[in-house]
């Protein structure tokens, strides 16, 4: 009978933490990067310009049908044939903030499209200038018609940073691998590692949640009436 021996892999607990920062790192710009391409992306498919539209569609279409292992070894392989050499920490943000814009493109389109365009045209007969109009009618609104979703697909984001590994980017999943090298306890190590993740992604949803109860106060009170 095998025996689980956690306490050799509790001792290396520093590793941990110093990889769950890094995931944490990597998730939270990747999350802002992503969630700032994804909605001039949006903006840009939905715009009248014919050229520009057609490039935002054409990124949304190549990053979502090729793997995120892929992109990640094109930015990886592609900067460094360049004669750019970068830190696995600067080239992983970079393939995770492009593959989250992808998502978050066509998250944030849906959005837009369900602002009513009389909305807007009261807004303009009330004398509010257009990036008023844009702002307080446009984005804001639909920032929160799809605000779980965006939740959902940054929470899948942080996940998927373990792929980061491959790239020797000392994330969690990384120090996982080197952990259980060297203890020859893998058992153990992934379902620490696992647990990890599972903590990282409820603190993660609730900071969102947060972040949403401040930047959207109505929603909460609209739960509240219901």
């Amino acid at each position: 009978m095998t025996e689980f021996d956690f306490a050799v892999v509790l001792e290396r607990w520093p590793l941990f933490v110093d990889g769950a920062w890094l995931t944490i790192r990597l998730a939270l710009v990747a999350t802002l990067s992503g969630f700032v391409i994804g909605t001039l992306c949006a903006a840009g498919k939905r715009s009248g310009h014919a050229v520009l539209a057609r490039a935002c569609g054409a990124y949304v279409e190549l990053i979502r049908n090729t793997p995120l292992l892929v992109q990640i070894f094109l930015v990886y392989f592609g900067l460094s044939s360049l004669g750019l050499s970068l830190s696995a920490f600067t080239v992983a943000v970079i393939a995770l903030a492009v593959n989250a814009g992808a998502y978050a493109t066509e998250i944030m389109r849906a959005g837009f499209d369900s602002v009513n365009k009389s909305q807007i045209e009261a807004a303009e007969c009330l004398g509010l200038s257009r990036l008023q109009v844009y702002w307080h009618v446009v984005l804001l609104p639909a920032m929160e018609r799809v605000y779980p979703a965006l939740t959902s697909q940054f929470v899948l984001l942080m996940l998927a940073s373990s792929i980061c590994s491959q790239i020797s980017a000392e994330e969690l999943t990384a120090v996982a691998n080197h952990v259980q090298s060297d203890t020859y306890r893998p058992f153990e190590t992934y379902v620490l590692i696992g647990a990890g993740y599972i903590l990282l992604s409820l603190l993660m949803r609730l900071g969102f949640w947060g972040v949403g109860a401040l930047i959207f106060p109505r929603r909460g009170k609209l739960r509240t009436a219901l």
